[in-house]
């Protein structure tokens, strides 16, 4: 019997037929058959929304695990072939707290070790948006929880490589657990 869903796409079949009455193996198919190999990653996310009348996100999902079934691309990459990283702690302080330790240049030499960050945008107490020392993309997400706690995202981009991706993923785990020990 043969495998249905994609190796590498984590959705399963029973979600795709319920959010576009499709399975992976007919996605896969319908695509193949229309020469998705040989289209960008944004000219598949099109064809899928105009010629199956299925809408961007469930696009976005069908487009990326195509690519990564026909091996077009890897887990965890971009369709610009760069990767990307994420981790996130939750620190019981306030969110004006977090946001300005994670912030301010002074209060970060207390936690983050051996890079340096350049704001390039923040929007209090929401986010703020860095250019990592080392050439990637740091991205900061807050999210209230209560009164006293604040959830902390970080989104690592511009990585060469999934190993890249791996590394900047134990760092930035670090970084937060030095982060969440700062207050």
């Amino acid at each position: 019997m043969g495998e249905t869903a994609p190796r590498r796409q984590t959705m399963s079949d029973q979600a795709l037929i319920e959010g576009t009455g499709a399975d992976w193996k007919t996605w896969l198919e319908l695509l193949d058959e229309r020469g998705a190999a040989e289209l960008d990653h944004a000219a598949i996310a099109r064809l899928l929304m105009r010629d199956f009348d299925i809408d961007g996100w469930w696009a976005q999902s069908i487009t990326v695990g195509y690519e990564q079934e026909r091996g077009l691309r890897e887990p965890g990459q971009r369709s610009d072939g760069t990767y990307s990283a994420s981790a996130s702690k939750t620190v019981d302080v306030p969110i004006g707290r977090a946001f300005e330790r994670l912030a301010d240049a002074e209060a970060q030499a207390g936690w983050l070790g051996d890079v340096e960050l350049s704001q390039r945008s923040a929007s209090p107490p929401k986010s703020v948006r860095f250019d990592a020392s080392d050439g990637t993309r740091v991205n900061a997400f807050l999210s209230a929880k209560g009164e006293a706690k604040t959830a902390v995202q970080v989104q690592v981009e511009k990585l060469g490589s999934a190993e890249e991706a791996a590394a900047a993923k134990a760092a930035w785990k670090t970084r937060l657990g030095r982060y969440a020990e700062s207050f």
